[in-house]
């Protein structure tokens, strides 16, 4: 018998890799399935109409909305006052509304002078409309909130994303529609 330890051997760092790419791949494609699934009711092709008040009870519709950004893509972000995933993200919505075209559609959150308060306690200042009974969500197969919707310049939507969405993110969709369309 021998005292001497076996040999080590070092893993293969091709292997190494080849196995990070496939768990990474794997992730990828979860993230995307579930994302795809989140979104499935939204519906493809030209943007259904949408009119509802703002916070101050005028009413506007999408068209309006689109025309006020002729040849630009327009994105619609779908919230609520009691999501705390809306809530993470409010900051990033404010940031690409300051260079884009961002309308906020704010699903059961209350009357507009409540939907009014909450973005003026939390600064959000982004031109929002008030869907107190949800029916504009439901209508645009919204069924969770955050929603971010792109339309493009041609007025199809481009894409859509239910869930959290990065600022990185929303920026591509947006470059994306304008780039497409």
């Amino acid at each position: 018998m021998s005292d001497q330890a076996p040999p080590v051997t070092r893993p293969n760092p091709r292997a190494r890799w080849r196995r990070w790419l496939g768990n990474a791949l794997m992730v990828a494609g979860v993230l995307v399935a579930v994302s795809w699934w989140q979104a499935r009711d939204v519906p493809g092709g030209p943007a259904p109409a949408l009119a509802a008040p703002t916070t101050d009870g005028r009413v506007l519709t999408l068209a309006q909305w689109r025309a006020a950004h002729p040849g630009q893509p327009v994105a619609l972000h779908f919230w609520a006052d009691w999501c705390p995933i809306c809530k993470l993200e409010e900051h990033s919505i404010g940031r690409v509304a300051g260079d884009a075209p961002v309308l906020g559609v704010a699903m059961q959150s209350g009357s507009g002078a409540n939907v009014a308060r909450v973005m003026a306690q939390r600064g959000l200042g982004w031109p929002t409309l008030v869907d107190a009974d949800g029916s504009q969500a439901r209508a645009w197969g919204v069924h969770a909130v955050p929603a971010f919707i792109v339309i493009a310049p041609d007025g199809r939507i481009s894409s859509a994303s239910v869930g959290y969405t990065t600022e990185i993110g929303m920026r591509l969709r947006l470059w994306w529609a304008g780039w497409r369309g």
